[in-house]
């Protein structure tokens, strides 16, 4: 199959450019090649390609920059997926979109399901919200995948900021009081290649919303002491929200159930510090 995958310098885009390969014929596409703000540029990118399947992975996810970049925010999460999707409709092709647990407000004290009341409580989340309205509103074939908190050894994320600010000072001041699920950038990826490999025609039966995450829960605090292991330094001390403030707003839980995506295609990811091991391990 050929497979559009944008996003390619993200790091799910980076990661699944790579292992799609397996299933067929990879065209990757960046900032660079691919203006998400240009409407028309979508389209003629998509039209030229011609793919049977269009995984996007790009995204607006500077939260705190998106509360004054709100119409940068809409343009790239909203209105970009909802060009994709209505060229995935023309095309008769699938579309894999990620979004994320920021849809949600963060008030449940249990994993959320795929059914359960969105509102969330950033820009960044609206934006989100808002692009996956739209897939849904095309009819097009679409997996709109959420996820959460998520890293890898390349690009802006929480572990690469961990490890950088470990080699730079001695005491680490974490938030404590947000939980949710880290994800491994490379786990998504092949997650969304093994999708992939139960066919197109299944996957396009099973349209929807389908939440991708590892099991357990975590908050910073416990991801910071996680990636730090056993060094006795830097330490790690726990702090509160209110005692780390930030332009947006965050969920202060956003654990995601699994159960819905496992029940439909047998996929279940490890424990998140499983993969974390694993990707601390990787070359």
């Amino acid at each position: 199959m050929r497979i559009l995958v944008t996003g390619a310098l993200g790091q799910v885009g980076w990661e699944a450019a790579r292992v799609l390969t397996d299933l067929g014929e990879v065209i990757a596409v960046d900032r660079r090649d691919l203006d998400l703000e240009d409407a028309d540029a979508i389209r003629k990118v998509l039209r030229q390609a011609a793919p049977q399947v269009i995984v996007n992975a790009a995204a607006y996810t500077a939260v705190d920059q998106a509360e004054s970049e709100r119409a940068r925010a809409f343009a790239i999460n909203a209105r970009a997926p909802d060009v994709l999707a209505e060229e995935a409709r023309a095309l008769g092709a699938l579309l894999i979109h990620y979004s994320t647990d920021y849809v949600f407000d963060g008030r449940k004290a249990e994993p959320y399901v795929e059914t359960d009341p969105v509102g969330p409580i950033n820009v960044y989340g609206e934006s989100k919200l808002a692009g996956e309205r739209a897939i849904l509103d095309s009819g097009a074939a679409a997996l709109i995948l959420r996820t959460s908190w998520v890293y890898g050894r390349r690009g802006k994320n929480f572990l690469l900021t961990m490890q950088r600010l470990a080699r730079e000072r001695e005491e680490l001041r974490v938030v404590a009081d947000q939980r949710g699920v880290p994800n491994w950038a490379h786990r998504l990826a092949l997650a969304t290649r093994e999708l992939l490999g139960l066919g197109v025609g299944r996957l396009a039966e099973q349209r929807g919303i389908y939440h991708l995450s590892a099991a357990g829960v975590a908050s910073w605090y416990e991801f910071a002491r996680a990636i730090i292991g056993e060094a006795e330094r830097p330490s790690v001390l726990p702090i509160s929200t209110v005692e780390y403030p930030l332009p947006a707003r965050r969920p202060s839980y956003g654990v995601l159930s699994g159960a819905h995506l496992q029940a439909s295609f047998g996929l279940t990811l490890p424990d998140w510090r499983d993969d974390l091991r694993a990707c601390l391990a990787a070359p």
